[in-house]
């Protein structure tokens, strides 16, 4: 339980800043500085939009994926380099999540 107040200066725009920032990764702006205190880690929540783009990517690295099984026999070299594409699609994906 917190029971200890601690209070510093800061400008007014930094002031700004720290309510921005802590409303981007869902925190109070005392939580907020806690974790940035302490080296924790600060995740900023994804936008809608950001969430949009998100699915949309999965579902085309899903697609290339199927399309690259679809030619494998048949067209190799195409396969490969579909493949190649899904593998940059999914990298970009895991380095969303981050």
């Amino acid at each position: 339980m917190k029971k200890e107040f601690v209070q510093f200066r800061c400008s007014v725009y930094e002031k700004k800043l720290l309510k921005v920032k802590a409303r981007k990764s869902g925190l109070s702006i005392s939580e907020y500085c806690r974790r940035a205190a302490f080296n924790d880690r600060i995740i900023e929540r994804m936008t809608d939009e950001q969430i949009e783009a998100y699915k949309m990517l999965v579902k085309y690295q899903r697609n290339f994926k199927l399309i690259t099984n679809m030619f494998r026999k048949r067209n190799p070299k195409l396969a490969e380099e579909v493949a190649q594409l899904a593998n940059e699609i999914r990298q970009h994906l895991i380095s969303f999540k981050k």
